[in-house]
């Protein structure tokens, strides 16, 4: 509704303007307009009287009806006026109109109108100038444009206007470009609340939070007064930093002072003590928000959603909508990953529904955590939907469905997305060639491996290093010891899985020496081992025979690392002692102790009875299979797998589904007569097929 001071205000400016004006009181447009009505034609009839009196190249006069035309949106308008200005002289006009652009986010027509400014030979801009033209710059994200402005106010001293140097600290923040903008506050002589905020604002945003508190710290005790932007922003780094002490100490404070809190503070309020697990501070301070609006909202949902109570999260957007206010993207994402985090399948496709129901458009973000929730629940098939519905414009749509098939150790399923993926055009980046060359891995299978590895070179991902363990893992595990050194001499440096993936690929491929010499190595660099590269140390000595080596690496795991011994380091020292034919029974007592501790683990009741087997005690083997029997203890069936141009093949024990099973039983059945005849089944062959 239109205001009778904003009307007076025209009709001051019309006096001013011509004050002959005055005598013609039937022409004054407000003695023919109604000004409490809600409609555009009041805007249009003084523009027309405005017309009729001669008075359109009147600087104030079109000046203030350029604003009007702007507060009725009548944007089109607004332009026309100016433009029908033959030669707009007055630099305020133009400073107007730019201003009145930003205020209403039309920030290309602002930078539009800044260069038509430009190419006016009688005109420049002025300090009033570009304060509009850089945050038209930061909202459309055009730094390039912001530094060449740069440039020009170091050229024309403007720099050192104190609102359009802080202007321009705040354009390089929203560029997320904060190495200029940290740079340039540092040279300001003078200093005002906002190039404060916008530096504290990059720090925090740069996930310095521990450095925009230091700056706010600096802000305070340099005599400026925090604004609600400022205190909106430090309360987010106390959030990131799980400061809740210093948190609470600036909530005190405002309350102290009695500052209003607005809905932007209060939702920084509840961020941070939600994520600092202070639920019920969180709910307090929310429940005191007058008028909620989606912010706050969204910010008691993601406190539930830390704490995975899918649940309230869900009672929560209830009664939101009941309230009055539309949930955004946001909103589903928080209740999506509290759905995760708990594993709440039914509240995680309520909110599925929901979504299809409401005909919500949901980007890349909601489709990655539709998928990571169905996967997390076990429910596969309906993360397959998901990512069948969803549209595949990038990389990022690829990646959430290989990685989790690769956390649900669906790994051959993992490389048939990467090959659609492939057979798509799409271009792999770090994170695919980190999922699927740990599918690889799982699989052993080298020759896909060294596809990959063709992919990452091509891609320039060598110098990322986790891409680059990755592909070292790969290798190990592939028994591709020298293409493994390879890449173990190439790493930038090398962190704990580095060291451990190379000492496993020696160790299992009978290099035991070299593993040991490098495990010397790692011990010099001062990485400290932990229970895995421990664990690769006693396979390596398992592997051929070195008995008081492994022994001695046991015994330091345990005195000079303080590493407790697993379920598997036990095995494996079982397994040294087993093979090397000593200590036979010190082993089978070690394995009967781990079953005494965990009765319901088969896999020590198979370690006990292979050790059995090797030392031909057969009878005991036997009672060992009984017993599991009777428990109702079952090993998983054994899978083989072999790589045939480029493609898995796997086979299940007694399993006749493959295509080719028939062939693959026959030619089975034709090695083992071979064997027989040739009498090359050995002492340990003989054991094997007796368990069997």
């Amino acid at each position: 509704m239109y205001t009778v001071p904003y009307h007076q205000a025209i009709h001051d400016v019309v006096l001013k303007s011509s004050p002959a004006f005055r005598y013609f009181p039937a022409l004054h447009p407000f003695n023919s307009i109604n000004l409490d009505s809600y409609h555009v034609t009041p805007a249009k009839l003084i523009h027309q009287k405005i017309l009729t009196q001669g008075l359109q190249n009147n600087t104030l006069l079109s000046k203030t009806l350029i604003e009007l035309y702007l507060s009725c949106h009548l944007y089109p308008a607004a332009k026309l006026v100016f433009h029908s200005i033959p030669n707009p002289s007055t630099i305020s006009l133009w400073n107007s109109l730019m201003t009145a652009y930003t205020k209403h986010h039309m920030f290309i027509d602002a930078l539009e109108l800044y260069e038509k400014l430009l190419r006016c030979p009688y005109l420049c801009p002025d300090s009033y100038t570009y304060p509009s033209v850089l945050k038209a710059c930061a909202a459309l994200g055009r730094v390039g444009i912001g530094r060449m402005i740069h440039n020009h106010l170091v050229k024309t001293g403007f720099v050192s206007d104190i609102v359009v140097a802080s202007s321009l600290v705040g354009m390089y923040a929203k560029c997320s470009v904060f190495g200029c903008a940290i740079q340039l506050f540092d040279e300001m002589l003078q200093r005002d609340v906002a190039c404060w905020n916008a530096v504290i604002s990059c720090y925090n945003q740069d996930g310095q939070a521990d450095k925009a508190m230091e700056m706010y710290d600096k802000m305070t005790t340099s005599g400026f007064e925090p604004n609600v932007v400022t205190i909106t922003t430090v309360i987010s780094s106390c959030a990131r930093l799980l400061d809740l002490e210093r948190g609470r100490e600036i909530h005190k404070a405002l309350i102290k002072n009695r500052v209003d809190l607005d809905s932007f503070v209060s939702s920084a309020l509840v961020e941070m003590y939600g994520k600092c697990g202070r639920l019920d501070m969180a709910k307090e301070v929310f429940e005191q928000v007058p008028r909620k609006n989606v912010i706050a909202w969204n910010s008691m949902i993601a406190a539930y959603s830390v704490t995975g109570d899918g649940k309230s999260c869900v009672g929560l957007l209830r009664r939101m909508i009941d309230e009055g206010t539309s949930p955004s993207l946001i909103t589903f994402s928080s209740i999506l990953l509290a759905c995760s985090r708990s594993l709440q399948l039914q509240h995680g496709k309520f909110m599925h529904g929901y979504m299809i129901r409401n005909r919500v458009e949901a980007d890349i973000y909601i489709y990655s955590l539709l998928i990571d929730l169905y996967f997390e629940c076990g429910s596969i098939s309906s993360a397959e939907n998901v990512f069948e519905k969803m549209p595949k414009t990038n990389v990022v749509s690829w990646n959430v469905m290989i990685s989790g098939f690769v956390k649900a150790g669906n790994y051959f399923e993992a490389l048939g997305i990467y090959d659609e993926m492939i057979e798509a055009g799409a271009r792999p980046n770090d994170i695919t060639a980190t999922s699927i060359l740990s599918a690889c891995s799982q699989l052993t299978a080298l020759e896909k491996g060294k596809e990959i590895h063709r992919t990452v070179v091509d891609s320039e991902l060598e110098i990322n290093e986790i891409v680059m363990g990755s592909l070292l893992d790969m290798y190990a595990k592939c028994g591709a010891v020298d293409e493994a050194l390879n890449v173990f001499k190439k790493l930038p440096s090398r962190d704990l899985v580095s060291w451990t993936s190379m000492i496993t690929a020696y160790g299992s491929h009978g290099q035991a020496k070299e593993a040991l010499r490098l495990f010397d190595e790692m011990q010099q660099s001062n990485a400290k081992p932990d229970g895995v590269t421990l664990l690769a140390v006693l396979s390596a000595c398992s592997h051929v025979g070195l008995v008081n080596e492994g022994c001695h690496y046991f015994i330091q795991m345990i005195g000079k690392y303080g590493i407790e011994p697993r379920l598997e380091h036990y095995s494996c020292l079982i397994d040294l002692l087993g093979r090397a034919g000593r200590d036979h029974d010190l082993g089978l007592n070690i394995a009967r102790l781990l079953i005494e501790k965990n009765p319901d683990d088969h896999s020590t009741y198979i370690m006990l009875s292979h050790s059995l087997a090797s030392g031909n005690k057969w009878n005991e083997m036997r009672k060992v299979r009984l017993k599991m029997k009777e428990l109702g203890l079952r090993k998983n069936p054994g899978c083989s797998w072999i790589e045939v141009n480029r493609r898995i093949q796997y086979l299940f024990v007694q399993d006749k589904s493959h295509p080719e099973s028939e062939m693959v039983y026959q030619c089975l059945k034709l090695l083992k007569t071979h064997m027989d005849g040739d009498e090359l089944v050995s002492h340990w062959g003989s054991a094997i097929i007796h368990t069997i």
